[in-house]
């Protein structure tokens, strides 16, 4: 892809092509009462195949509508797709014609075949006679293919009240061929009135309010861009419905949560570029799936929310929690849990990548209002991490990394063979995202790092400031760069790598 690819199309967000020529769609067009222009949330591709990816895009010429339909008519609207190999599209590959209906908000979800392996494509819609912005996807490579290199770029965390979304930005700029967002994608809250941007509408509780916070955070540039530049593979946290929701319990007890709930699984499939395997279903959805790219990577996406145990213990932080080493309490359900271990004995990857939520190493705070275990983490599910560390380690996995999201902070950690044993040999590492904006600018004092690296030493770094991650893959390394930006209160700020660490092929350290 060349530079000016990226700057003239795939990172203008909102603005796209709409004012250009569609070559190759034919028809008359038909405005009928669609207000506006329809693409005002942008485009986005995801869960790439050897031959395909999804492509989707939702039509909202209102998006803030409290309805949370974006001011389209109760009617069906046929969106016509493009595919080509050229950002001016002419070398057009593929067209076809999709039907955005009233029941999923409008939204279209194509699932691309018959393209060739390992390419780079853009995409574009047409409806009502308007055009959207363009969208640049790839495939992954031929399954047995191992002579690549995997720029991937990981996130979580963006709370539209906190800051503005500059990382997205920055993520967008860096060109990656996939994008990995670990959950928390929007937050639940209602405007409080103290912060940087505000949220339209109250907490979401509807399906409407999630739909209408959706399109919200879709407004927004610097994410449309980020979602224009490279395919995503998505899964969700907590905030995305409820903060600290795990299984059927919410937070607090709540007779009308399994509505809210379903309210929330809907617009997130509704929202994200999934595949109709995911859509959500009987209150539920399914998110856990590989994704491979070639023999290079293997994605493993995980779904830490929807299936855990009751949870115990009380309060969040506690370290003397019998609970937490219970055999039977699970974070992932004994179906997933089962799924991902069968993946790792059946691995044929360089890398396995564990796309997952929260902190995976032990951690012990020791100071501050956080003191001790967090058992909203996998240090609250102890004899299950113990079991897929030992699947990692007794199985054919080669390269075992765990990308993590959830804390608001960079972190870099060793994963030993037995976690309480600081002598254990390291078998995997784990690598954490820090937030978009959560927590607004954030900050670096040697006070943050004293209350936490001298009680984990299997932990080699960590950084309070916001960001993304940023990961290049080849057969021989893996080479972590851990991006920052200096404010989120205030649009517009540069990016730096804060650190940088290499796991080399068969040696899970970070050197």
């Amino acid at each position: 892809m060349s530079p000016n690819i990226s700057r003239r199309t795939v990172l203008k967000g909102a603005a796209g092509l709409a004012a250009a020529p569609l070559l190759g769609f034919t028809g008359t067009p038909r405005r009928g009462p669609v207000p506006a222009d329809p693409f005002t949330l942008g485009v986005a591709s995801g869960d790439p195949s050897p031959d395909g990816a999804v492509i989707w895009t939702r039509l909202a010429p209102r998006p803030l509508a409290d309805d949370g339909l974006g001011g389209m008519p109760a009617r069906t609207v046929e969106v016509q797709w493009e595919i080509a190999a050229d950002e001016a599209f002419t070398r057009p590959l593929q067209r076809g014609h999709a039907v955005a209906a009233p029941e999923d908000a409008h939204s279209v979800h194509v699932e691309l075949a018959g393209l060739p392996t390992a390419g780079e494509y853009f995409y574009r819609f047409r409806a009502e006679g308007y055009l959207s912005p363009v969208g640049r996807t790839r495939t992954t490579p031929a399954p047995d293919a191992l002579n690549a290199t995997l720029t991937m770029c990981a996130a979580s965390c963006s709370n539209y009240q906190h800051g503005w979304f500059t990382a997205y930005r920055r993520l967008a700029e860096e060109h990656p061929d996939v994008v990995v967002h670990l959950g928390d994608y929007l937050y639940e809250y209602a405007a409080s009135g103290e912060r940087v941007r505000d949220h339209a509408g109250p907490e979401t509780v509807t399906l409407a309010h999630y739909r209408q916070r959706h399109a919200q955070y879709r407004t927004d540039p610097d994410l449309q861009a980020a979602h224009a530049a490279a395919p995503w593979l998505v899964v969700f946290d907590d905030h995305e419905l409820a903060d600290n929701w795990a299984g059927d319990i919410p937070k607090t007890p709540d007779a009308g949560f399994p509505a809210r709930r379903a309210a929330a699984l809907q617009a997130y499939y509704e929202n994200m570029p999934l595949r109709a395997s995911a859509k959500a279903r009987n209150g539920g959805m399914r998110l856990y799936r590989l994704v491979e790219w070639g023999a290079l990577a293997t994605f493993h996406m995980l779904d830490t929310r929807q299936y855990r145990s009751d949870q115990a213990c009380g309060d969040r932080y506690r370290s003397d929690c019998a609970e937490r080493f219970d055999p039977h309490r699970t974070l992932l359900g004994t179906d997933q849990q089962r799924w991902l271990l069968d993946g790792f004995a059946q691995s044929r990857a360089r890398w396995d990548l564990l796309a997952q939520q929260v902190f995976f190493a032990p951690l012990e705070l020791a100071a501050g209002p956080a003191r001790g275990a967090n058992l909203d983490a996998w240090d609250g599910y102890v004899a299950e991490r113990d079991r897929v560390i030992a699947g990692i380690a007794d199985s054919a996995v080669r390269n075992g990394v765990v990308l993590t999201g959830d804390v608001h902070a960079h972190w870099a950690a060793e994963i030993r063979r037995h976690p309480e044993d600081p002598l254990s040999a390291p078998v995997a590492t784990e690598l954490v995202t820090t937030s978009i904006t959560s927590g607004g600018d954030g900050s670096d004092t040697r006070a943050d790092v004293e209350a936490i690296l001298p009680e984990n030493p299997h932990i080699r770094y960590f950084s309070n400031r916001r960001g993304y991650l940023r990961a290049t893959l080849t057969p021989d390394e893996l080479r972590a760069d851990f991006r920052t930006v200096p404010f989120v209160t205030r649009p517009g700020g540069p990016v730096t790598t804060g650190a940088s660490f290499v796991i080399p092929d068969r040696l899970p350290q970070l050197l």
